[in-house]
């Protein structure tokens, strides 16, 4: 019987059900009331090193709130440099602002955005930097925090695949002045949909508090403070969060797991380019995401219907900003602005990461995958 190896799974357990099952219990489901949403919210901002949390519906909607509750707000006009290399919804948000995303291109060797290109892409109309911590490893900050403190821009994180990643010893979501995560069913720790903004900035915080549930009145709710959105998480997949996150380095050291089988068994092909880890990072390898060369460059549909045929579920990697033809058709971008990056994108995918695969999935899978790179 052929196996069926899928390349994500979710891992849910009898916490996660205890915890739904009280939230059922007491009709406490919406996003307006429960004890389940202050919950999560402390101890996720708590475990990543930051003072206050904001739970959100999903990580768009986390990226979005964090561009309009920064003081002031971004507005039309205004520009945001961004790593091309990531899932559309970063870009999405600077958009839904009627900003502009300039796009950066990437380090060959992390696949995050490059902070040596970012000084060249500053303008006067240039209000934060967007960096995106990509399948799990942590951009290298240092750099980008002292442009960002020179040009007095805002740094927000794009931390949706990278749930307890450290950089020099901090996680991120910390580093910049708002840390933005999703928690959809494929990440680290997930409430189904559902995301979370992590700041140190009391002011931030209160902002998108109040945003996130239509601005609100103080002294009569129905006389709103702002225009707001209803991006609440409720209480039901709150109390989903709680009881994942009191397994999120079980799940991160998993992941470890895994990465470190893949490096021993796959680090011999020539045909194939392995996640990297900095010695400034933990790496939670969210995905484990490959890149092929040399003459399986230009062959990865080849490569993916045979993992396939094999049992073997695959992912293409993200198609960068600059290449999706919605924005270059818009003028908004050209195709050759970062070519390292379009090199990659059409070149790499992820191979199996759930949790839950033991020794002998993975040696499935690495055989196959050696089989097949080593055909003609």
């Amino acid at each position: 019987m052929k196996r069926a190896i899928p390349v994500s799974d979710v891992v849910l357990g009898p916490l996660e059900r205890a915890y739904a099952n009280d939230a059922l219990t007491e009709g406490a489901i919406s996003g307006l009331f429960g004890k389940y949403i202050s919950k999560f919210e402390d101890d996720f901002s708590r475990y990543s090193d930051c003072k206050h949390g904001v739970a959100v519906s999903s990580g768009t909607t986390a990226l979005h709130l964090a561009l309009v509750a920064m003081n002031p707000a971004l507005k039309p006009g205004d520009e945001v440099l961004v790593s091309t290399l990531t899932n559309m919804a970063t870009f999405f948000a600077v958009l839904y602002q009627g900003a502009r995303p300039v796009p950066i291109d990437i380090e060959p060797d992390t696949l995050n955005l490059d902070p040596k290109l970012l000084e060249g892409k500053v303008t006067p109309r240039t209000r934060a930097i967007l960096v995106v911590h990509l399948f799990g490893h942590p951009v290298d900050m240092d750099p980008v925090l002292e442009i960002a403190r020179r040009h007095n821009l805002v740094v927000i994180e794009d931390c949706a695949e990278a749930h307890g990643a450290t950089y020099n010893g901090k996680k991120v979501g910390s580093l910049g002045d708002v840390g933005c995560f999703s928690f959809y069913a494929n990440k680290i720790i997930t409430t189904g949909e559902g995301g979370m903004l992590t700041t140190s900035d009391r002011a931030l915080a209160d902002r998108a508090m109040s945003l996130r549930s239509l601005a609100f009145g103080d002294k009569n709710k129905f006389m709103h403070k702002d225009v707001g959105y209803n991006y609440r998480l409720t209480n039901l997949q709150a109390a989903i969060g709680c009881g994942q996150l009191s397994q999120i380095e079980d799940f991160i050291e998993n992941k470890r797991r895994i990465a470190r089988f893949y490096n021993e068994r796959l680090g011999g092909l020539d045909l194939l380019e392995l996640p990297k880890e900095k010695s400034y990072a933990r790496n939670v390898y969210w995905m484990y995401h490959v890149v092929l060369k040399g003459r399986f460059a230009d062959r990865r549909s080849e490569v993916l219907s045979r993992l396939r045929e094999e049992g073997i579920e695959t992912r293409e990697g993200f198609i960068p900003y600059n290449m999706q033809e919605l924005f270059v058709e818009r003028g908004l971008t050209r195709p050759e602005e970062c070519p390292v990056a379009n090199s990659v994108a059409l070149r790499s995918f992820y191979l199996p990461s759930s949790p839950r695969l033991r020794d002998g999935d993975l040696d499935y899978v690495a055989s196959c995958v050696t089989k097949i790179l080593g055909s003609a």
